[in-house]
């Protein structure tokens, strides 16, 4: 029998699910399919609509190696294992004559943990465990999440956090969840023979296909221990995600209440004398931190220098001593031991990351009004843990909606610690970056109005000409509007404003679930959603309720963002244009992520309205605007304003 062709194959997955082949996926397909033959890496731009998944999963199942798949949100995972995957393969069994396993592996503390759930979890105050069903009250939400949790551990197959609907607190998981680093060990746990994160990790290892997210993917490049089962194929969707989502994953944080617990922990579990030295490093850190003051470090402080120093000697003194004391009265030790052990093995590993002192690292103080003040520190840059631990020894394709920023990939190939596209030499990965473009006419659907004759917006203060600006626009587009904010402050003020000067129902971020808030807009088209950060990326509503998609201002990152400013410098050391690299960079793909919510089918229409003039009037706007879909571009207000109340009329007419 002939092997069948690539073309057949996406043929046979796109009738499966009801779709129509696209050329950009068509396009798309084959480029996967070369670098994948090729054992290359490949960067594809492909826009909404697009169909990605099946671009890169048909390629990928009918080369017949194992592939891992990373993806940045819940959402893309579930789609993935509960509908894509399962018709793709049913689709492909004809054709490959096989019917590959695909597989969900996250990291241990998404899964329930069967010895914490009946056995108890180890008390920070006293040693030994208690049952924490009985010591939250029956009637409480946090006892009633306890007791649902426990009903479902005995039907659910997977123990994941993410089938368990309605979801819980993260107060409530960590009752019935463990990390890696407290965790006993499948040979250690009465419970191991059916212990729900060590199914999925065998379920795991038999796969062809195994989608993870990319938090998992980055600590399987920083830990050095393998966590993911050995592929010939990566493939990274919501590649735009990535650096963030690995730096945050090698960023390390020390607060005193996190020092306390380690301390309450591991006090009667080793001698008087470790213990006490501990306890004293704690009471002088936390006096430091009383005292400190937001912003990064440039060099650590001799005083704080000295802190870290005494808690990393005390916390090294008492991991030695763990291992040798035992406590007659502690109820089984050895989970309250290991529990004990991960908390001073973290506070030990942070105090000499800092106190070390390394120019890869950027140290900061944070203050948070609730939680108080914490010491952090992250990688200056990942781009060559990226490179040393992402490219080699497998072929890599990386796929977004955004990638292309200013008009090529060199940028984002940057922050992934490639070098520019076609440079050849020794032990430089060799990649190619493509754009299969989108099925809509982005120039016929959409507007990109940029209001030049705003004032610029400033750092802080009200902008009375931006809320008129964009009163006028919510109004004339009848409702229907998406409010893409560049602070909490300024879409609370904006929503406040507006509430008190328009009919339209205003829905604000935080006064609801997410989830929730987005129900309610796609439902109402009269409705508006204001918001921040995660609204840039996270809505999908296709139809009426969103024809008008408005940003406050250019996203810029604060210029007193600790990592963002280091970075920016140590661009600017390297003789390169920081602003640009860093700044401009990042707000080119949040801007572009904020745009991509306008356009999600193809009978949208409607406006970006971007209430800031420097995408119009400064040098780097011209860049800015490369990097958003191809809208037809003014900076008329008036056509604008009739454009969007003839979109709202014509969606009246239609019943919406």
């Amino acid at each position: 029998m002939t092997k069948p062709s690539l073309p057949e194959l996406l043929h046979a997955a796109v009738s499966s699910v009801g779709g129509v082949e696209r050329p950009g996926q068509v396009t798309m397909a084959e480029a996967v399919a070369e670098a994948i033959d090729t054992s290359s890496h490949l960067l594809v731009q492909a826009g909404t609509g697009t169909g990605k998944s099946l671009g890169y999963l048909v390629p990928a199942l009918a080369h017949g190696e194992r592939v891992v798949v990373a993806t940045a949100t819940l959402a893309l995972q579930r789609q993935l294992v509960e509908r894509d995957l399962p018709r793709t393969v049913e689709a492909l069994h004809p054709l490959l004559r096989r019917r590959p396993e695909f597989a969900m592996l996250k990291g241990r503390s998404n899964y329930l943990c069967l010895h914490r759930l009946r056995e108890g979890v180890p008390q920070d105050e006293e040693d030994g465990l208690f049952d924490q069903f009985e010591a939250a009250a029956p009637s409480s939400k946090l006892g009633m999440d306890l007791l649902r949790m426990r009903d479902w551990a005995d039907e659910t197959e997977t123990g994941d956090r993410d089938d368990l609907t309605p979801g819980v607190s993260d107060r409530a998981w960590s009752q019935v969840s463990v990390s890696s680093r407290e965790c006993l060990g499948a040979t250690k746990c009465a419970y191991g023979a059916e212990c729900f994160a060590e199914l999925a990790r065998e379920r795991a290892k038999l796969a062809e296909v195994v989608v993870t997210n990319h938090a998992l993917l980055a600590i399987d490049a920083i830990e050095g221990a393998p966590v993911l089962p050995q592929h010939e194929v990566l493939i990274v969707d919501e590649a735009h995600e990535l650096v963030s989502r690995v730096t945050g994953a090698a960023t390390g944080e020390l607060t005193p209440g996190q020092v306390n617990r380690a301390v309450r922990r591991s006090a009667k579990l080793v001698n008087e004398k470790a213990a006490d030295a501990l306890q004293t490093a704690a009471e002088g850190f936390e006096r430091l931190m009383e005292l400190a003051l937001p912003g990064r470090l440039e060099e650590v402080p001799e005083d704080l220098g000295y802190a870290l120093m005494a808690l990393r000697d005390a916390a090294r003194t008492v991991i030695s001593a763990l291992g040798s004391t035992r406590d007659k009265s502690v109820q089984d030790e050895d989970v309250v031991r290991k529990q004990a052990l991960a908390s001073v093995e973290s506070v030990h590993a942070v105090a000499e990351r800092i106190a070390n002192g390394s120019e890869y690292d950027v140290v900061w103080y944070e203050r948070h009004d609730r939680f108080g003040a914490s010491l952090r520190v992250a990688p200056l840059s990942v781009s060559g843990l990226l490179r040393e631990k992402l490219f080699t020894d497998r072929s890599v394709v990386l796929t977004s909606a955004t990638l292309k920023l200013g008009g090529d990939f060199n940028g984002v190939g940057a922050s992934l610690g490639l070098a520019p596209e076609g440079t050849e030499g020794d032990d430089i990965p060799q990649w190619k970056g493509i754009d299969v473009g989108s099925p809509f006419d982005y120039r016929k659907q959409g507007i990109l109005y940029v209001a030049r004759h705003l004032a610029t917006p400033g750092r802080e203060g009200s902008r009375g000409d931006m809320m008129d600006e964009l009163a006028g626009l919510v109004e004339a587009a009848g409702g229907r509007t998406l409010g893409l904010f560049s602070s909490m402050r300024a879409a609370q003020a904006a929503a406040e404003e507006l509430r008190g000067r328009l009919d339209a129902p205003i829905l604000l971020q935080g006064e609801e679930t997410l989830g929730e808030l987005i129900k309610a807009f796609a439902a109402d088209p009269k409705t508006c959603l204001f918001g921040t950060l995660s609204l840039w990326q996270g809505v999908d509503v296709p139809g009426p309720s969103s024809q008008l998609v408005v940003m406050d201002r250019i996203p810029f990152p604060r210029p007193d963002d600790p990592l963002m400013s280091a970075r920016q410098k140590a661009v600017e050391e390297g003789g390169g244009n920081g602003f640009m690299a860093v700044a401009a960079t990042h707000a080119a793909l949040l801007m572009a992520q904020g745009a991509g919510r306008l356009v999600r089918a193809s009978g949208d229409r409607g406006v970006v309205a971007v209430l800031d003039p420097r995408l119009a009037n400064a040098r780097y706007g011209s860049f800015l605007r490369a990097s958003l879909p191809d809208f037809w571009y003014t900076t008329d207000g008036q056509t604008v304003r009739r454009s969007l109340a003839a979109i709202d009329a014509a969606a009246q007419a239609a019943g919406a």
